[in-house]
């Protein structure tokens, strides 16, 4: 060992001098964290149950329950509504080969009801009306939640 290099025990040995020192002066530093955490962690609990309490006012003053004004939140979120005729695969080169007037034959028959999907997600059936010239979809069959849960199972 060389004269610039110090024992790797005393490196441990300062160390372990440190912490012991921090412990010792360092109660009145950690009391005063912990004394800080649990203040604010108050705050918080204050501001959270503050704000439960207008919601449940507004419930009152406008007679909704408060189950009610939590599903109000999300009734204003966009979703996609797409009806589905039916599918099928094709190949690149099939894909590339398609012009006006090419038949792409689907797996479903005609007659059978469409899929309506929200975002992708399977939720009814239905058939096809027109209604002042624009299409539309009579639902006929709408999937219970229970079952939608089901099927995102498989």
């Amino acid at each position: 060992m060389s004269e610039d290099e110090e024992p790797v025990g005393d490196d441990w040995a300062e160390a372990m001098q440190e912490q012991t020192d921090a412990e010792a002066g360092g109660d009145a530093v950690w009391g005063d964290a912990l004394q800080e955490q649990s203040e604010s962690e108050a705050l918080a609990k204050a501001e959270f149950s503050e704000l439960e309490e207008q919601g449940e006012e507004k419930a009152v003053k406008a007679d909704i329950s408060p189950d009610e004004l939590k599903l109000d939140v999300i009734l204003d979120v966009p979703v996609t509504v797409s009806m589905e005729i039916g599918r099928t695969q094709v190949n690149i080169r099939n894909l590339l080969q398609l012009n006006q007037g090419s038949v792409i034959e689907l797996d479903r028959f005609a007659g059978e009801p469409m899929d309506v999907l929200v975002n992708g997600t399977l939720i009814a059936h239905g058939e096809v009306v027109v209604v002042n010239d624009k299409f539309g979809i009579r639902l006929t069959d709408v999937i219970s939640p229970s079952e939608r849960v089901k099927k995102l199972g498989t």
